[in-house]
């Protein structure tokens, strides 16, 4: 037993406690998830179309989320339709990223590791890069998507009475909080996780240049910019969507 496993052990006791129902359904979801993703990496694996797979599986692993996450039909579908549009488009962004800036492949940071192995895998790493920055956002659109929509939900349950002015002032209020705090938990993720490569450039002396052109850093930081772009249209397409069904309520 590895340390990995004792805290999967404890997340999922903690969640459970918690949550009780929902915080089983929602590891079910999770693990309905994770095979999702080795079934992704297994087909890729055998050489079948990127352009087909990571659409397709996308859209699975969304409404896993999504759907997993709560009963509340509305909420869901919102952020649903949300996540989908943000996460199709921000597909585009990823491609042409990784067009202009090449991601793709392994770094001479990599090359300790690599010395004893085959390089002939015989894959595409340029569609490979497009599937990680793609996969890397998905939690963060849908989980930014799900706040907004479930926060704004909730204050317009409270208030019956509540106008469209004051409805907008509250999202406004609400899409700050959930914004900041979002993009701030996935920018301190990736730094955390690239502790270890920032020191190497530190200690090595690496130059900005040789910083600003490592393709181990900029990788991370791509996916990282993704996915807060993933969080800021989320955030406000949701929020539109919600304003939208609460205006034609009110008329």
């Amino acid at each position: 037993m590895n340390a990995l496993f004792v805290l999967l052990i404890i997340l999922a006791l903690l969640m459970i406690a918690v949550a009780k129902k929902d915080g089983i359904r929602n590891l079910f979801g999770l693990l309905l998830n994770f095979g999702t993703i080795f079934v992704l990496i297994t087909l890729m694996s055998w050489g079948l179309p990127i352009w087909i797979l990571l659409p397709l599986f996308s859209f699975i692993i969304l409404a896993l989320s999504i759907y997993m996450s709560s009963e509340d039909g509305e909420t869901t579908n919102i952020a649903f339709k949300t996540s989908v549009i943000v996460v199709f488009g921000l597909m585009i962004f990823a491609v042409l990223i990784q067009d202009i800036g090449q991601l793709q492949g392994f770094a001479v940071e990599d090359v300790d590791e690599l010395e004893n192995l085959s390089l002939t895998v015989g894959m595409n790493f340029s569609t490979v890069a497009i599937a990680v920055m793609t996969i890397s956002m998905l939690g963060a659109v849908a989980e930014a998507a799900m706040a907004i929509v479930a926060n704004l939900s909730e204050v317009i349950e409270q208030d019956e009475a509540m106008t469209v002015n004051q409805f907008k002032a509250q999202r406004m209020i609400i899409t700050q909080q959930i914004l900041g705090t979002a993009i701030n938990t996935l920018f301190f993720g990736v730094l955390g996780s690239s502790v270890g490569l920032i020191l190497w450039f530190v200690r090595l002396h690496y130059s900005f240049a040789q910083i600003f052109n490592s393709k181990l850093l900029m990788a991370d930081v791509s996916t990282m910019l993704l996915g807060m772009f993933g969080i800021f249209f989320s955030i406000l397409l949701a929020g539109h969507f919600v304003e939208k069904n609460f205006t034609q309520a009110k008329k």
